[in-house]
């Protein structure tokens, strides 16, 4: 029977003897589920209980699965160490909120690599599959990987037509490599995860999001952000729902088997429907709360925006490759996937 946490009053240590105790008698072990998405949002309903359902179901009740949710274990940048530390069992994190460490997998964040969530997620898994960027993990064991959809500018006060627009504003942002793009562009950008979005802009911390429609509503950031641009292939965003490595080697082989068929590109098509379905859902809300909806023709192949995203491409290639990463292998496998196999 699946459980949820809500609260970190007491300590973690505390806090799963308690629940411990009231787990399902027949239940030989308890697998702490944390990530950062509401409770009652869409990713945490639709894709995290739907997965602890089908283990717990699989399992005969064997594993126990105790959820999380809303950073209640970890902070968003914590998460992915969190279960590297046993701290947690099970993660969905944001590999850019640990910056530098999956330096191949953000490729997948570069303008132009996805137009939605299925085939970002797509080209994504395939990239792991492939063993590309595989070894990026060695201190978790990855279930799945996925992307959001494509990540647009929202912002207060001011309507972004084109690039000059931005100047001087600080915009929050997801990660480095969409910091690159955003001071390309002439922004200001400034770190932080969505949950910390809404309180930002709400005090004028900070001017606008860059953050997928699903971000938008999943966060509430349509209530403080009446302005919108869409630009096709701006950026997508890397996720990954990993295990810890020592709770899943001891456990039997015929659980293994459980955990492995709730794994790979089958759930990473699964996540990407939700994600993808949550940015209709947070396009069609702006609109109906008489939003200003800018749509760049052509998106990042745009003229007047394309030089600046791609000049931001070959730079974070080109730095990686510095480092001895195999970037433009691992940029043109993504583009020839996002082409192909995940068109």
């Amino acid at each position: 029977m699946i459980k949820i946490i809500k609260h970190a009053a007491i300590t973690v240590v505390a806090a799963s003897a308690i629940v411990s105790a009231q787990a399902n008698a027949s239940a030989e072990y308890t697998l702490r589920f944390s990530h950062f998405f509401p409770e009652l949002s869409d990713p945490s309903q639709k894709l995290f209980i739907k997965w602890a359902e089908a283990v717990e179901a699989e399992s005969n009740g064997r594993i126990d699965v105790q959820m999380y949710p809303s950073s209640t274990l970890a902070k968003p940048p914590a998460q992915y160490d969190a279960v590297k530390n046993s701290i947690a069992d099970v993660t969905v994190t944001v590999q850019g909120y640990t910056a530098n460490r999956f330096p191949l997998t953000q490729i997948v964040e570069l303008p132009g690599v996805s137009q939605n969530a299925a085939q970002g997620s797509c080209v994504v898994q395939s990239l792991y599959d492939e063993g590309l960027i595989s070894n990026e993990y060695s201190q978790t064991k990855p279930l799945f990987l996925f992307t959001h959809g494509p990540g647009g500018l929202h912002t207060t006060n001011k309507e972004i037509k084109v690039p000059q627009d931005l100047e001087g504003l600080r915009i929050r942002r997801p990660t480095a490599v969409v910091a690159k793009l955003l001071e390309g562009l002439g922004a200001q950008p400034v770190g932080m995860p969505a949950p910390d979005a809404y309180q930002s802009a709400q005090r004028g911390v900070i001017d606008g999001v860059a953050l997928p429609w699903e971000g938008e509503y999943t966060f509430r950031l349509n209530e403080l952000t009446p302005y919108h641009t869409e630009v096709g292939g701006l950026y997508t965003l890397a996720f990954v729902m990993t295990i810890n490595k020592s709770f899943y080697n001891r456990l039997p082989a015929d659980l293994k088997k459980v955990i492995d068929h709730n794994s790979g590109m089958e759930w990473s098509k699964k996540a990407a429907t939700v994600f993808d379905d949550l940015d209709a859902k947070g396009r069609a809300q702006a609109i109906e709360m008489g939003h200003k909806i800018t749509v760049i023709e052509d998106g990042a192949e745009n003229p007047l925006w394309k030089p600046v995203l791609y000049q931001a491409t070959e730079e974070y290639l080109d730095e990686l490759q510095k480092k001895g990463l195999p970037s433009y292998k691992v940029y043109a496998r993504a583009v020839e996937l996002s082409k192909t196999a995940c068109k």
